[in-house]
Order: structure tokens, then sequence, then C-alpha cells
């Protein structure tokens, strides 16, 4: 469209303001109207979706479309598996991608949307259940669907009442719902969301200890009966700053170069665990690494011992390591 065709106003703040809090509080009220009134199939929708040995497909086009595949998205990485088909690719070869084993997640406005007939065939071919999200509970979508998941009466916020807006918001909020309510019948931990998360800074809050400590050889560890000699050089050769003290295999205190700064008079005729913190602030490896960097943070220390449910250390970690994974 060319400046030609544009009847622009002014523009005004005023105005402006207007406009949007009149879009967001159409938009705000329907939503609270569908919380209050949700669709009758909603319940037994989302226990066949609970149910379904396959994945949750959805399908749509134009701004349903679009809608779809952020629904699509939401449902895999909250731990149901979901992927977005587009209705005019169905009719081309992807119908294949459905299974009879899936089900099916149809989205139209109007109920009419003449690219979603090959797909809406298909389920009724080979039984495949499937839900429908529709403004118009007589359409011929919602007439074929298991579970029809109808939109409230609810006018658009644009203003001349044509552009999807407020419809395109409940439908999208709808499907938020259905995902968390999976979500919740799932058991799906914080864990879990790490795992389909692993890029970018949500993927390194997700991330345990276990995930980024030091194992094995790196460790830093002596018989709590060692020298100082061997303190020094276990602290040297390891880069860490410290070394752990152990009696049976259990942590029984921890020497740091700051230690050793402050107790040079005489180091070397003193046993570690003279010198040593007693009670050392440590972490087991299934928490976070954003507790981990909460813990060095708040203490003004850069590493930290992991130890298991007997105190026995497991590994270490360094406030680098978290710097580097991106936890923040």
């Amino acid at each position: 469209m060319t400046a030609d065709f544009i009847r622009a106003k002014s523009p005004h703040d005023a105005d402006i303001l207007a406009a949007a809090r009149r879009t967001l509080t159409l938009e705000a009220e329907a939503l609270a109207y569908m919380a209050d009134n949700l669709p009758e199939d909603f319940a037994p929708a989302v226990s066949a979706m609970l149910a379904s040995k396959g994945r949750v497909i959805v399908s749509g086009v134009g701004k349903s479309g679009h809608v779809g595949r952020k629904i699509a998205a939401t449902l895999a990485s909250t731990g149901t598996p979901g992927y977005f088909v587009h209705a005019t690719e169905a009719s081309h070869g992807d119908l294949g991608m459905v299974s009879r084993d899936d089900i099916c997640l149809l989205i139209s406005n109007s109920g009419e949307t003449t690219e979603l007939q090959d797909i809406v065939q298909h389920t009724r071919r080979f039984s495949i259940p499937m839900i429908a999200i529709s403004s118009h509970p007589g359409s011929t979508l919602m007439k074929a669907a298991d579970y029809r998941l109808t939109l409230p009466p609810r006018p658009e916020a644009c203003p001349i009442g044509k552009a999807p807006t407020t419809s395109t918001t409940m439908t999208l909020a709808l499907g938020d719902a259905l995902a968390m309510a999976l979500m919740e019948l799932r058991g799906f931990r914080a864990e879990d969301f790490g795992i389909f998360h692993p890029g970018g800074k949500l993927g390194a809050q997700m991330k345990t200890v276990a995930d980024l400590m030091h194992t094995g050889d790196a460790l830093p560890l002596l018989d709590a009966g060692a020298s100082m000699h061997d303190v020094l050089l276990m602290i040297t050769s390891r880069g860490f700053g410290i070394a752990g003290l152990t009696e049976n295999g259990v942590l029984t205190g921890v020497v740091t170069d700051g230690d050793l700064r402050r107790n040079i008079e005489h180091l070397m005729e003193r046993q570690p665990l003279d010198i040593a913190t007693r009670d050392p602030v440590t972490i087991t490896p299934e928490r976070f690494a954003s507790e981990a960097l909460a813990i060095v943070d708040a203490r003004k220390i850069q590493v930290l011992l992991v130890v298991d449910q007997n105190r026995v250390p497991v590994g270490i970690l360094h406030v680098h390591d978290l710097l580097r994974a991106g936890v923040v």
C-alpha cells in the first residue's frame, strides 16, 4: 500500500495512547471472560492429548497458522510432543507426517478454511482424534471435530472489526492453557524444562552443578594428615586456589591460598587442619548452577567443593565455570 491510499491523521499522543489502551482493554476483558467460560470440551481435550501415544499436530493458515506454530512450540518445550504442519503443505505430501498415534489440533477462526479440508478428511479416514478451535460452533470444522474449543463471542479490538486481534489473542491464550494444564498433569519440572532449552541464557539457568563441575583427577584433595608441603603443591598444581582435606573420604576442611597468606609466619611448621576452614561452604551436584552462583556471590568466594549426601567430595566448581556457561 502506498502513501496515496493512507488517510492518516496527524498523530497526537493522547489519541495514540487511547488506541493502545482500548485494544489492550478489549483483549484483556476477552481473556477474563474466557477464563470464566472455558469451552465445555476443554478438559476432555486435555485428557485426549495426555493419552495420545504420538504428537499433537497443530495446523492452520494465515494468522491461525502463526498462532498455531507458537502453540506447537510451547507444547514441545513443556513436555508434550508438538509439531506444526501447514495446512497447504499437508495437501502436498506433509499429511505423511500425521500418524494414527497422533492427535490433531486444527485452528480456524471462521471454521470454514478450505485449506484445512484435506487434513480434516485425513483425520476422519484414519480415526485420528481431532480438536478444533474456532469462533463458530456451527462451522464445518467444528461439526467434524471430536473436541470443540469454541472461542467466546467477544469483539475484535480492530476499530473496523476486520483484523484478527481479540480472536487470535484468545486462541493463543487457549493454547497456553492447554500446554500448562498438560505440563502440570505430566509433573513437568524445572530441570525437565532445561533439557528442552539447552541454548542461551535460559538453558544456562537450567544447568545443574553436575553439568559444569570438574571431577576425577581435577579434584584438589588430600588426606587430612598430609603435610603443608603437600598442600602447597596441590593448590599450585590444580589451579583452583584451594585444597580439600578428607578423613576416610569425608570432607573435613579446606585450605585456601588466602589461608596460606594469612598464616605465612612459621607456615611450614604447622599442620593443614590448623589453618583450614573446618566447615567449608559446599553444594550438592543436583542443585542448579544459578544457585551456585548465588552462593559464591553472597560468600565472596570463587570456588565451591561439590559433595554428596555423605559429604564425600565428588566435584569442584569455579565461578569462571559458571560465567563461561552464561549463568548470570
